[in-house]
């Protein structure tokens, strides 16, 4: 990896936690550094910038780089990714092995990454008030510094602890508001409920905050990347409505794409369907690596581990512009997987990261329409997206609760590979979905592959090779599987977790 440099956190991180661990260690702290970068309002930004920067391109190992990291381990936890084990990365996490473990290096990397950011945000949210600048130039960046905190929370409540429908009373992580210094009280966990009501409250003052803001590029905080935070919380906790009304205002002006777009590799920060992303540029292309990992088709990839199960490409029609996207792999060591080449590199082997689209906000509104009982409203929402992707409408029943299904698979479609596999299944209470691709007899499926001479021949269809728990139970809901754990080490410097 190439070495990151952003004078921006190198000055924040004088009075920063360098792990934010509860012990609360700290360098000594360097007022002048400190006064200097909290000067003006220009100056407080550059702190969001490198922040930023870190929180999606620093990393621990090739496997752990930045937030990508959660979202790759959101999905081989999933239903829909058979991640391949014996390739560096994820086959821990695919088999349920790695996230519970709360001595294991990505439990520690995870919490670290937003914990730091949660405090460069703090300090930021504290100190803009008394910097020189303009009025606009502090409300902005008031407003992204909150959004970012906010979103660091809606993590934390979204992965360490089952749905707030199940139990919004239940502790699940710290909440800290206030810069970490060396004299800082570590803080006992905060319920799914006071971890929400902050993430709304940081989330609604940024809308406003930002009202009168124009971003120059998708990286940047804007009103639609609030609003689509918004929708996704309020999916989490329930308040239907609220949820469908943010993601209508999310995703305005970002057109669905067209289908020749779907095909061209879900790497380009300037597809008009993306809300917001993080670019990628020759010079600084760390974030870039986590699609060695989602790039089965490229030849310049390295891992190409996340292969598709076999039974997910039966959700799609043949017409589905996403069903051309499968093909059986033909190359030695790797005949009969099942490639879905949704994810490509760039030429140059770089990739944009892509965080929130407008088909999310879609499948948002008509889940939200849907639960709140306004099922014809769902299924016209629903039926825009699948008509960009010239799938068939749906036309089934408009039963609430056959509506709903419909929606949570289209979002397993849809969403493939950008992280809401296991999200969606804690959100919902659900279990996840694996079975060996065998026929009824047991046997395994054969399937017809192209070798690189161009022989076409019969091999065995190869989908999932994890299929239970490691305590060898069945995946089932609720699982303490599921959640990530707190990291050992803050545990034991935090007596009052």
């Amino acid at each position: 990896m190439k070495k990151l440099k952003y004078l921006s956190f190198a000055l924040v991180a004088a009075w920063s936690l360098t792990s934010c661990e509860s012990e609360l260690e700290t360098a000594p702290t360097d007022q002048a550094n400190g006064a200097e970068v909290f000067k003006t309002a220009e100056s407080a930004e550059t702190v969001i910038n490198g922040t930023w920067a870190k929180f999606n391109d620093d990393g621990t190992t090739f496997a752990n780089i930045g937030y990508s990291t959660v979202l790759r381990t959101s999905d081989a936890m999933g239903s829909d990714v058979a991640v391949l084990t014996n390739k560096y990365g994820f086959p821990t996490a695919y088999a349920f092995a790695e996230m519970v473990n709360n001595t294991a290096g990505r439990p520690q990397f995870i919490w670290t990454m937003l914990y730091s950011t949660i405090n460069n945000m703090n300090n930021v949210i504290t100190r803009i008030d008394g910097t020189e600048g303009s009025q606009a130039k502090k409300d902005q960046v008031k407003g992204q510094a909150k959004a970012l905190r906010a979103f660091c929370y809606l993590n934390l409540a979204s992965f360490y602890q089952f749905s707030y429908l199940k139990d919004k009373t239940a502790l699940t992580a710290p909440i800290y508001t206030e810069p970490s210094t060396i004299s800082s009280a570590p803080k006992k966990r905060a319920s799914l409920e006071e971890i929400y009501t902050l993430i709304k409250s940081d989330l609604t003052d940024a809308d406003n905050l930002l009202k009168n803001y124009t971003r120059n590029n998708k990286d940047k905080i804007d009103r639609s990347v609030v609003n689509g935070l918004l929708a996704r919380t309020y999916l989490n906790t329930g308040e239907w409505s609220k949820a469908a009304e943010a993601a209508r205002t999310a995703r305005n002006g970002f057109p669905l794409m067209t289908p020749e777009k779907y095909k061209e590799g879900f790497n380009d920060i300037s597809n008009g369907e993306w809300i917001w992303g993080h670019g990628q540029t020759q010079e600084q292309s760390d974030a870039s690596y986590a699609f060695h990992y989602l790039d089965v088709s490229s030849s310049g990839s390295y891992y190409y581990s996340f292969m598709a199960d076999p039974y997910f490409k039966n959700l799609f029609d043949a017409n589905d512009i996403r069903s051309q996207l499968f093909s059986w792999d033909g190359l030695p060591g790797r005949e009969g997987l099942l490639r879905y080449a949704k994810f490509k590199f760039k030429a140059n082997l770089i990739a944009d990261i892509v965080l929130m689209r407008a088909a999310e906000m879609y499948l948002i509104e008509a889940e939200g329409e849907a639960r709140s009982g306004n099922v014809a409203n769902a299924v016209a929402a629903l039926n825009q997206l699948k008509s960009a992707r010239h799938a068939n409408p749906y036309s089934g029943s408009l039963d609430q609760n056959e509506v709903v299904k419909a929606i949570l698979i289209e979002r397993r479609k849809e969403l493939f590979g950008e992280g809401f596999s296991l999200s969606d299944v804690i959100r919902t209470q659900g279990a996840v979905e694996r079975k060996a691709f065998v026929d009824e007899e047991g046997k395994p499926i054969k399937v017809q592959v192209t070798t690189p001479d161009g022989t076409v021949k019969t091999v065995n269809g190869r989908g999932h090779s994890v299929l239970n728990f490691p305590d060898q139970s069945s995946f089932a809901p609720n699982s303490r599987y599921y959640l990530f754990s707190i990291p050992q080490k803050e545990i034991e410097n935090n007596p009052n977790l």
